[in-house]
């Protein structure tokens, strides 16, 4: 058995996770995703990738758990999954020719030392001026009403797109590769050599 442990029900996490060759298991945690008042876009991706990771250290307590959950926002305003077609037409339409942020909190506990260790990645994404036809056929081939955005960047949603800067592409998809890594080598799991 595995003493990585995955706290989401995500297959793009479980997918950016297998690239790194670590046997794992996977859980998806029961939290109350709704951000608390005054919450900021930073503040929420933390606390969700941290309370996903703490929701499963009694069912795992000799494991290393990674939490992780991305938010969206323009101009610090908290953007939800949209959850229906509707909202993802409207959200997509609010992301013409604008600046999208991604904050994607990953977080480590390590259950067998009581110890948790957090990162928060920023993603920036400049969306195209989209036509109305545009939005409608990209809701057509991929509703994405589950995704942080209303779009799946690994997918045909990099067809919305004019840009991205970040300094770990894999974080937009949903789990920060580069911070786990060294998260986990800070708790003795090195992906070259394990």
């Amino acid at each position: 058995m595995s003493m990585l442990v995955l706290a989401s029900g995500s297959s793009s996490r479980r997918e950016l996770l297998e690239r790194l060759g670590l046997p794992f298991q996977h859980c998806s945690p029961d939290i109350d995703e709704r951000p608390q008042e005054g919450e900021t876009p930073y503040r929420l991706a933390e606390r969700l990738s941290r309370e996903k990771a703490q929701a499963l250290a009694e069912r795992y307590p000799h494991h290393l758990i990674i939490g992780s959950d991305q938010v969206a926002s323009i101009d610090n305003a908290l953007l939800g999954k949209p959850g229906s077609i509707d909202r993802a037409r409207h959200q997509l339409e609010q992301f013409s020719g604008r600046r999208v942020s991604f904050l994607t909190g990953v977080t480590l506990l390590d259950t067998r030392r009581h110890r948790l260790a957090t990162h928060v990645d920023l993603t920036s994404v400049d969306i195209r001026a989209l036509s109305r036809e545009e939005i409608e056929g990209y809701i057509m081939k991929e509703p994405a009403i589950h995704n942080a955005g209303g779009f799946y960047m690994e997918k045909l949603g990099t067809a919305l797109f004019d840009g991205i800067d970040t300094t770990d592409p894999s974080a937009l998809i949903g789990l920060p590769l580069i911070a786990l890594c060294r998260l986990l080598r800070e708790a003795g799991v090195n992906p070259l050599l394990d």
